[in-house]
C-alpha cells in the first residue's frame, strides 16, 4: 500500500514532504513490534498515525486501546493500566482487569505518556521489557503480548534532563521517532483541509458551501495555526453555521480567528525607526555605550600622544567632545535635572574656553612628613578621647614616644 492509499483510507488530507515522510515512516514501522514514539504538537492528529500503525500491523484484527495519561489521577492509573484484585485498596469491591491484559495481543496507544508519574513508568518499563507486569494488590505475575505506542507533545528528553521522566524508558519507546509536522510548517495544505471541512460540515448542517475571497485564503495560509488540524477544523465548522454571507472576506475570517492571530499575521514592518521591542532597546544603549567608550579612548589617546595639548585635540575633534559631553550635572542643582554643557571649538590663537559653570581651585596638598606625622596622631587622639595609651597603640608606638612626639610638636 502506498502514500496515497494510505491517505484515501484514513482521511488524510495534503501533499506537504514532512507529512509524506511521517505516513511513510508508520508503514514502514507498521509490520514490526517495534515501539513507536509519536511527537507533534497538541492538534496534530498524533492518534490518527496511532491507528495507521494498528491497521497495518499483524495486530489488527486484535484490541486497540487508546489511554489519555493526563487525564487518568495519579491515585487510580496503575489501577487503570494494570488492574487490581478485590480489597486491593478502599473501593476495590471486585477484582479488575487492566488495560494491559484486556488489549492481549492487540495495541495500546499511551497518548501524553510525559504526564505518567514516576512510579508508573517502571512498571511500563517492564511491561516493555519483559511482558511482565503485576496487579494492584497481588504478587501474582501475569504476562501479556501488547504493542505500545506512544505520543506525547512536549519534549520529552528536556523531562528526562530534568528527573521527571525515566531515561531507560524513554530509549525503550523512543525505538523508532515519529515526528508528526504542525499546521504552520505545511500551509501548502492549510487551504485543502479547509476546504475538506467546509464541504462536510456544510453538508451536515445542510447549508451553502463556503468560498473564501483570495485575501481570506492568504490570511488562513499565513496565520500560525497554534491548535493545528483541531483549531482549523473548528474555524471551519463556525464559519459554515454563523456565517450568513457564503463569500467569505479576510474582514469576515479575521471574525473567527482568535485576537492572539494579530501578532502571528505576517505584516510590513512599519517604516518608525522608533518602533522597537524592549531587547532592540537595551542592545541599542548597549552599542551606543561600547561606541562611545572607544571614542573616549581615541580622545584620551590624542591627548597622550600630543603631549597634553588639549586644545589641539579640541580643535580637531569638535564633534565628538560635544557627542560625549553633551549633559552634565549643574552642582547644588537638587532636582537632578541636567544642563546642556557644550565645549566649543577654540578660536586661534586664543585661549580654549571650556564654557564651565564653576571654575575648578586647585587645592595643593602639603607632602611634609611632620604635618602627616601631626594629622595621625591628632586623629588618635581624638579617636581614643584623649587617653594616650590606647592612643599609642593605634598608631604602633610606645605610650613614652607618642607623649615625646605630642610635646616636641606642641600637640
Amino acid at each position: 500500500m502506498d502514500i496515497q492509499d494510505i491517505k484515501n483510507r484514513f482521511g488524510i488530507i495534503g501533499g506537504s514532504p514532512l507529512l509524506n515522510r511521517a505516513i511513510d515512516i508508520a508503514r514502514q514501522v507498521s509490520p514490526t513490534d517495534m515501539s513507536v514514539l509519536i511527537t507533534g504538537e497538541s492538534g496534530s492528529g498524533k492518534e490518527v498515525f496511532s491507528h495507521i500503525i494498528h491497521q497495518m500491523s499483524a495486530r489488527k484484527h486484535g484490541a486497540f486501546i487508546a489511554v489519555n495519561c493526563g487525564a487518568i489521577p495519579e491515585g487510580t492509573i496503575d489501577s487503570e493500566l494494570f488492574g487490581h484484585e478485590k480489597g486491593s485498596f478502599t473501593g476495590a469491591h471486585e477484582a479488575r482487569k487492566g488495560y494491559f491484559e484486556v488489549a492481549n495481543g492487540g495495541t495500546i496507544f499511551l497518548d501524553e505518556v510525559a504526564e505518567l508519574p514516576l512510579g508508573t513508568q517502571a512498571r511500563l518499563l517492564r511491561i516493555l521489557e519483559s511482558g511482565e507486569y503485576l496487579r494492584v494488590g497481588s504478587s501474582k505475575v501475569q504476562k501479556t503480548d501488547v504493542r505500545i505506542i506512544a505520543a506525547t507533545n512536549v519534549d520529552v528528553y528536556n523531562r528526562v534532563k530534568s528527573g521527571k521522566f525515566r531515561e531507560d524508558l524513554y530509549y525503550r519507546l523512543n525505538t523508532v521517532p515519529l515526528r508528526i509536522p504542525a499546521l504552520h510548517e505545511r500551509k501548502e495544505d492549510i487551504y485543502l483541509l479547509f476546504r475538506k471541512f467546509s464541504a462536510d460540515f456544510s453538508d451536515k448542517y445542510r447549508s451553502p458551501g463556503i468560498q473564501l475571497e483570495p485575501d481570506a485564503i492568504q490570511i488562513l495560509s499565513n496565520y500560525s495555526w497554534p491548535g493545528n488540524v483541531r483549531q482549523l477544523k473548528n474555524i471551519a465548522e463556525q464559519i459554515c453555521v454563523l456565517e450568513k454571507d457564503r463569500n467569505v472576506t479576510a474582514a469576515a475570517l479575521l471574525n473567527y480567528i482568535p485576537n492572539e492571530s494579530a501578532t502571528n499575521l505576517p505584516m510590513a514592518i512599519s517604516g518608525n525607526k522608533e518602533d522597537f521591542s524592549e531587547r532592540d532597546i537595551l542592545y541599542k544603549v548597549l552599542f551606543d555605550m561600547k561606541k562611545d567608550m572607544m571614542e573616549l579612548k581615541k580622545l584620551v589617546a590624542e591627548i597622550i600622544q600630543s603631549g597634553g595639548n588639549t586644545a589641539h585635540v579640541i580643535e580637531d575633534n569638535p564633534h565628538y567632545i560635544n557627542q560625549l559631553y553633551q549633559e552634565i550635572e549643574q552642582p547644588g542643582n537638587s532636582s537632578g535635572e541636567l544642563s546642556a554643557f557644550t565645549i566649543k571649538k577654540p578660536i586661534q590663537n586664543a585661549p580654549v574656553d571650556y564654557n564651565y559653570t564653576h571654575e575648578a581651585e586647585e587645592v595643593e596638598e602639603s607632602l611634609s612628613l611632620i604635618d602627616k606625622e601631626s594629622d595621625l596622631i591628632k586623629k588618635a587622639l581624638k579617636k581614643h578621647k584623649g587617653k594616650r595609651k590606647f592612643a599609642a597603640q593605634e598608631l604602633g608606638i610606645s605610650e613614652r614616644t607618642l607623649y615625646r612626639k605630642i610635646k616636641e610638636l606642641n600637640l
